[in-house]
């Protein structure tokens, strides 16, 4: 295949690669804004009474989200079945649009933070999990991807996805109670 005068691969290897490094790429682009990005206070809260309720309590559903793809995965892998596959992508995409608005106030009004153990895994795993969401979606669209390259991606995007939940929303309910 020729792109702009160029001889691209037609390996899946190739195509694996380039969504890794894809994703690994939006990762570190989101930290990097987020290390460099002056913090604003000025955020929508959705209806929320705070940035802080909306941060909780959507991102503790798109968490129970991600346990709800992992059960689907499980159940598509060992059985298949459209049913579970529709429940697997309405779930996903849920936890996805979820997520985002968390992760615009997240990047736009608190930036880069790691001043303890616990805030510095949410930072890391809120990368990790859109630079695997972005694997993972390359790997389910494009045409001869290896087929360890989709668990691999949705591991990754699981791991994000459950632990930036763990250390703040959940971490949040257990610490202070309902905002």
């Amino acid at each position: 295949m020729t792109v702009a005068g160029w001889q691209v691969p037609r390996s899946g290897e190739f195509w694996a690669v380039a969504s890794l490094l894809l994703g690994a790429a939006v990762a570190a682009v989101l930290g990097v804004f987020a290390v460099y990005h002056t913090p604003s206070q000025a955020v929508p809260t959705l209806g929320f009474e705070t940035a802080t309720a909306m941060k909780v309590w959507l991102g503790a559903t798109a968490g129970v989200l991600a346990l709800v793809q992992l059960a689907t995965a499980v159940l598509m892998y060992r059985r298949g079945g459209r049913g579970i596959a529709l429940v697997h992508r309405g779930s996903g995409m849920l936890a996805v649009v979820l997520s985002l608005p968390v992760a615009f106030t997240c990047i736009w009004s608190l930036g880069w933070a790691d001043q303890n153990p616990r805030v510095l895994i949410h930072s890391l795993a809120g990368c990790l999990l859109y630079g695997a969401l972005v694997t993972k979606m390359l790997a389910l669209h494009v045409p001869r991807m290896p087929s360890w390259l989709v668990p691999v991606a949705g591991s990754l995007l699981l791991t994000g996805v459950v632990a930036a939940s763990l250390t703040t929303s959940w971490w949040y309910l257990a610490e202070f109670g309902t905002p």
